[in-house]
């Protein structure tokens, strides 16, 4: 049976996405659109969980942009772990984002998601959703806020499932270290979407209330807390569960400011 077409206000969430998030470099593909082809280096989600050749050229193209951007290649199990940050935290905006902005989850396949190896940018068939309230087009309805929260932590765990396996050897990382990456980058995919519509605390509260602790296989809380620079203004921020290794592409960089490397002190400093 064929998959139906994305409702129009799906579509129109992920327009919205694209305007709002300079970072994410993304096409959306119509429902009779041709995926993108290997041959071009486009490898979906479900290549790179099955297929070693794909998860290598996925692997070589990071590589080659941290080196470009770095002027040295990192050693592998950071390459391996910056490419899955990268996926993770653009799949949790892809599958987040459209519930931020109009309370619908997509259900994301694996093999809707494309990326390019060359340059880390990305393509999506969206196909359906759970929305609320009901919406043309939707696939179904909830009736109520705990259930789609309930909703996207369970569309964000399925789409992601596969590709932490695969990753869980190049990464050198544990099932409980792989599952703290995705709730670190779906707490910081909400704050970073927050940001770029001007609504920070909204969005700080929205990680919160997906993230409240206890959701397992995600293994923690959004766990927000404020610092107060010294011009009296307030700042949300967290510590991440895990490092993303950002700091060991060159000797020189520095911890990211959520890193549990990074004391209050030395965040309030860089604020």
């Amino acid at each position: 049976m064929a998959s139906p077409p994305p409702s129009p206000a799906l579509c129109e969430d992920y327009r919205r996405l694209h305007e709002l998030c300079p970072v994410l470099n993304l096409r959306v593909l119509g429902p009779t659109e041709p995926g993108p082809s290997a041959a071009d280096g486009w490898y979906c989600g479900a290549q790179l969980a099955s297929d070693e050749r794909a998860m290598a050229a996925a692997l070589a193209g990071e590589e080659a942009r941290i080196a470009a951007e770095h002027g040295r290649a990192p050693r592998p199990h950071v390459t391996a772990s910056r490419l899955l940050h990268h996926y993770l935290w653009s799949a949790c905006l892809l599958i987040a984002g459209p519930w931020h902005l109009g309370w619908r989850v997509p259900r994301i396949d694996p093999a809707d998601l494309w990326l390019h190896a060359p340059t880390g940018d990305l393509a999506l068939r969206p196909r359906e959703h759970v929305g609320l309230p009901a919406l043309p087009g939707a696939h179904s309805t909830l009736p109520g806020e705990d259930e789609l929260r309930a909703e996207l932590r369970a569309a964000v765990v399925a789409h992601v499932e596969p590709l932490l396996a695969a990753f869980a050897g190049p990464t050198r990382r544990r099932e409980r270290a792989l599952w703290g990456m995705v709730t670190d980058d779906l707490a910081s995919a909400l704050w970073y979407l927050g940001r770029m519509i001007g609504e920070e605390d909204a969005a700080v509260a929205a990680a919160e209330a997906v993230l409240p602790g206890g959701t397992l296989p995600l293994p923690g809380a959004a766990d927000f807390r404020r610092l107060r620079t010294p011009d009296g203004r307030s700042h949300p921020t967290r510590t991440r569960l895990g490092c993303c290794l950002y700091y060991a592409v060159k000797p020189e960089a520095m911890a990211c400011i959520t890193c549990p490397r990074t004391s209050d002190e030395e965040r309030l400093q860089r604020l």
